[in-house]
This record gives structure tokens, sequence and C-alpha cells, in this order.
């Protein structure tokens, strides 16, 4: 797989991201989860780079990027959809399709509204969610302050690798080389030369000291562009009622919203197999596709 590893200033921030096929004028921006890493893509990218260029961002706090000194203030969904803007700034993307993971999939809500960053509205072109909704199960969210806000250190990497196997198994298959890279991409040493997760802890702060961040109908119901939403078939944060009402509000009631669910995985499907990124590449291309229908239907009546 071919990319480039890549900083960006945004928001004072020094930002990572690996780009994928940077010779296509189409891009995607593929966000990854709470305490993941921009790695996470790595295979949706490699697939969507035989015809899209593929950014996918390491978001604060989280893999290669800068950490915050501020973390109350900057570990928000408002702050992280700054950086998000800044980032389209930054690489000159007009218009883009956002596939993001659980956080990743809430950034892109948020962006794609235009509520907090009116100059992203029409320039998200569709969006889709890997298991993450406008509202989430509250025992699941417990569930990730738990383990998110408390990361443990190991001696070797064959630890970390079998605590990532336990903690996530809900992201369903993986090969023995997939789960070794995932662990190599998300590790840091301590200064004792243990090994741990590779963000800031503080992250967490996030759920503490905003809690209702991830509360977003407001935002889901400003959409106007196409919706996937992949719900993992077991995934306790993404529940079959919220999907329902996804289906009745905002872009579901204007026939713009589908849900997808994805046997065999609960929160959050990988990414990473066959049938889940066809479901993926099918949704951009269709709406890519009628993107360029409708700029040469313009082109060709101002002729």
């Amino acid at each position: 797989m071919n990319y480039s590893s890549c900083y960006a200033t945004c928001a004072g921030r020094e930002i990572h991201f690996t780009e994928w096929g940077s010779q296509h004028s189409q891009t995607v921006v593929a966000w990854h989860g709470l305490a993941r890493t921009g790695r996470d893509m790595d295979e949706l990218a490699g697939h969507l780079s035989a015809r899209y260029r593929v950014i996918c961002p390491d978001t604060v706090g989280r893999g290669l990027s800068q950490w915050s000194a501020d973390p109350v203030n900057e570990y928000t969904l408002a702050f992280y959809a700054r950086l998000a803007a800044e980032l389209f700034d930054r690489l000159d993307i007009q218009q883009a399709h956002w596939v993001g993971t659980s956080m990743g999939g809430a950034i892109g809500t948020v962006c794609a509204a235009g509520l907090l960053q009116p100059q992203l509205k029409s320039r998200i072109k569709s969006l889709t969610l890997n298991d993450n909704a406008p509202r989430l199960a509250d025992a699941a969210l417990a569930r990730i302050r738990a383990y998110a806000g408390n990361p443990p250190a190991f001696d070797t990497m064959a630890q970390l690798e079998a605590f990532f196997r336990e903690v996530y198994k809900p992201f369903g298959w993986l090969s023995d080389a997939q789960w070794r890279r995932l662990t190599e991409t998300s590790a840091r040493r301590l200064p004792d030369g243990r090994l741990t997760p590779h963000y800031d802890p503080q992250m967490v702060r996030q759920f503490t000291d905003h809690t209702d961040d991830y509360l977003i109908w407001d935002h889901y119901d400003a959409i106007r562009i196409p919706v996937l939403c992949l719900r993992g078939e077991n995934s306790d944060l993404v529940l079959r009622e919220t999907t329902q009402e996804m289906m009745q509000r905002g872009p579901g009631l204007l026939g713009l919203a589908q849900v997808v669910e994805v046997p065999g995985c609960g929160h959050a499907p990988a990414l990473n197999v066959p049938e889940q990124l066809d479901l993926v590449t099918a949704f951009i291309d269709q709406h890519a596709q009628q993107g360029e229908s409708a700029l040469s239907c313009r082109t060709r009546g101002g002729i």
C-alpha cells in the first residue's frame, strides 16, 4: 500500500495525516474513532485510492498528532470540526466524501451540518457513519470511558497486541498481519520503557466536561446530503431504535439516509474486508458520479 505521511498545522496544532492516491481530483476524508489513529483506515484508503485521493488524519491527541495543552476546550467536537475546516483549507479540499468511524462519524456529522463551521456545509458531498449515530447508548459510553481514560501499560508488544485483540474483538475479523499493524501503529513507549496505546488519556475529558457532546440530533437534522449508516450487528453503542429514529428525521425524512447492518461485528466494523469495503465504495461512487453528472450538465448549459 502506497501512501505519504504528512503534517499540517491546523487550529494551532500539528496534525498528522496519511495521503493516498494524491493524483486524483476527487477526495475522501476518512476519520478514525475515539482512541484510535488514522492508520485504522489503511485498508479502506488503499481500496479507494485507485480512484480517489484519500486523507486519513490523526485527531489531535492521537497517533502522531500533537497533544492538546488545553484538553478541556480542545478535546471536543467543536474543536475537531475547526481542525477539519482548517485541514480542508490547508489541503485545498473543495469537496469531499466523508467516512467516519465512531467519533470520526460524529465529527463528520457536525461538519456536514454546518452549524459550527458553515464553510464546510457545501463541501461535504456524502457522509458514511461507521457505527455512529446522533445519540449513543449510555452503557457503552460508560464502558468506553472506563478503558479509554485509564490505558494500561505492558512490557512487550505481544502483551499489547493481546490487549488490543480482546478490547477490539467487536471490530470483527482481522488477519494476524492486520492485528500486528494495528498494534504497532497504536503503540508508544512510556518513560519507563513500557508500551501503552498511542493517545493522550486526557482526551476522555470530553465525556466528563462535556457530557452531551455526542448528543447531536440538531446537527443530524440539519444535514441535506446522502448519509449511509453502517451499524455493527452486535453494536452496544448504536442501538436499533436510534437508527430507526434516524430514518424518521433529518436526511432520513428526506429520503437521503440509509442504514445497513454489518454482520459479525459490534462496535465498530473494521472496514477491512471486501463486503464492507464494497458497501462504502459503492455508496461513494454513486454520489461521486451524480456530482460529476450535475457538473457536466451545468457546464454544457453555460456554453
